[in-house]
């Protein structure tokens, strides 16, 4: 019968809510406005990288969705391919420049593993304000409520079942309500 064909691929259903679901939590306003991120290209960029690597490392802890953690990878590399190409890099170009996506994705997914592996929050503040603020924070105060973010967003992300997760479910803490800078 030719109508299996035509079904959707449940894990590229999962996959695209779960990339939607990071897509909007790193545009939350909250970022820009409380945590004083650039709203740039870079700024935006960046905070998705960090919620990427975040729910990335999750999955990658469990042996039955690692799947959905290269699949999210290969989501982002669609969508940074389709972003680069809506704003006008030209075609031959583009390699080029997904290749340095690429470095600035594992180079940061490294530095967040490191710094998230101390306990302390010095080395995650130091990868944050080098990745996020790009080496200028705008104050101690906003860049260690930016660690707790991380911190909680974390604690979030252990919490949920895989079964959640499988389904394309996902939640992370609400920056504006938990860690809104006064």
């Amino acid at each position: 019968m030719i109508f299996p064909l035509f079904r959707r691929n449940r894990r590229a259903d999962t996959i695209s809510a779960l990339y939607g679901m990071i897509v909007a939590q790193a545009r939350m306003p909250s970022f820009y406005q409380d945590f004083v991120v650039a709203d740039t290209i870079n700024g935006r960029f960046d905070l998705l990288v960090l919620h990427l690597v975040l729910v990335i490392e999750r999955l990658n802890r469990e042996e039955g969705v690692r799947d959905l953690a290269q699949g999210l990878f290969d989501r982002f590399c669609r969508d940074m391919d389709d972003n680069l190409r809506e704003i006008g890099i030209a075609d031959l170009k583009v390699p080029k420049e997904m290749r340095k996506m690429g470095q600035a994705f594992y180079g940061r997914a490294q530095a967040y593993q490191a710094a998230l592996a101390t306990p302390d929050n010095a080395a995650l503040v130091e990868t944050l304000v080098r990745n996020i603020y790009a080496g200028s924070a705008p104050s101690a105060a906003v860049t260690d409520r930016l660690a707790a973010y991380v911190r909680d967003a974390i604690r979030a992300l252990d919490t949920q079942e895989t079964s959640a997760l499988e389904s394309g479910k996902l939640h992370l803490p609400d920056p504006a309500r938990s860690f809104a800078v006064a």
